[in-house]
């Protein structure tokens, strides 16, 4: 990435912007972790690369295998080019920002806490969030309501970011590197694969939402058309609604992989995990939690919670070296800001 000049650091500056000693930065870039040669000053990514540097340390790995992984398989200019793709821009204080968005500054605060955001830096995607958040606030919707959704979309979509990079770390990367491939031609193919990844995510998770979305609405329904289902606000912890829970999973899992070894008994379980899947979607459910072979599901009523426990016992039954599968059903409240557990006849 081109760098304007006058936009580079001398060491003094990139040490106040990260807090490491102009000493360290000598060693940092002795190890090629930062800078470039040639030039003794530094660009605004090598302040990036610190706090990646910084995060990697706190995980217990040394500068060594750090500067191993950038020489064999530039593992901090990859992170580095993936989150920047067009350089870092400028940053603001949440001072500046609230003043560009015209948003109030604790609003703000909460916002970004609900988000999970520690960085006090805050960039053009920050400020895009708190814009779109203003238009909510000015439109009505209550404030405890957006930091209830800012929660919920911080928890759901880490969850899919998760996914999207483990997968491709394991199914990509390592599928790459047994093939052969290593150094600058497993960089290489690596980019190439992401790049034509990289185009569908947004249009598949929009897609995904949409899914969403229309089965949330048919549910809303459901309260407009049966109110007692749902209790009207009534304190600060928000409305509740009446679910049931069912949590499903497969006896004598563990002597399972002992007798028929890790690789059978793990594709029992994704079996165990469509049926289950497949079960949820017929009787209107939800996982909301799984841990292995066990999935906490969620139902709009009771009838529908009992009725898909024997659905996949049922199907469970006649699937071959299955083991016996448990369920165990109950009603609970569910406020919209948490969740009371107690039963519900």
């Amino acid at each position: 990435m081109a760098e304007d000049s006058a936009s580079r650091l001398s060491a003094e500056e990139l040490s106040a912007a990260t807090g490491e000693p102009v000493e360290r930065l000598h060693r940092l870039r002795s190890l090629k972790l930062i800078g470039s040669e040639g030039d003794e000053r530094f660009a605004p990514e090598d302040a990036e690369r610190i706090r990646l540097i910084h995060f990697l340390e706190r995980r217990q790995i040394g500068l060594e295998t750090i500067a191993r992984g950038e020489r064999d398989e530039a593992t901090l200019s990859s992170v580095v080019q993936f989150l920047f793709p067009q350089g870092l821009g400028p940053t603001y204080s949440l001072d500046q920002a609230v003043d560009i968005v015209g948003l109030d500054a604790e609003v703000a605060r909460r916002l970004r806490d609900a988000a999970g955001v520690s960085d006090d830096r805050i960039d053009k995607y920050d400020l895009e969030m708190l814009r779109n958040a203003k238009v909510a606030l000015d439109a009505g919707f209550p404030e405890a309501a957006l930091l209830q959704l800012a929660r919920v979309y911080a928890d759901a979509l880490e969850r899919v970011a998760e996914g999207e990079v483990h997968l491709f770390h394991f199914y990509v990367h390592e599928g790459l590197k047994s093939t052969g491939l290593s150094g600058r031609e497993l960089v290489d193919n690596r980019k190439t694969v992401q790049a034509h990844l990289l185009p569908v995510v947004e249009p598949m998770i929009r897609y995904f939402h949409r899914l969403g979305l229309a089965k949330a609405v048919r549910a809303d329904m459901v309260l407009h058309l049966a109110p007692n289902l749902a209790h009207p606000v009534q304190t600060n912890s928000g409305g509740q609604l009446r679910l049931a829970i069912l949590f499903v999973d497969m006896s004598s899992y563990t002597p399972l992989t002992e007798v028929m070894g890790d690789s059978t008994a793990a594709r029992i379980v994704e079996r165990f995990s469509e049926l289950v899947r497949e079960a949820a979607a017929r009787f209107d459910g939800r996982i909301v939690d799984r841990i292995g072979d066990a999935f906490l599901l969620i139902f709009p009523e009771p009838r529908a919670a009992v009725s898909c426990a024997l659905e996949i016992e049922t199907r469970t039954a006649q699937e071959p070296q299955f083991p016996a599968v448990r369920g165990a059903c109950t009603g609970a409240r569910f406020s919209t800001s948490r969740a009371d557990t107690s039963e519900v006849p």
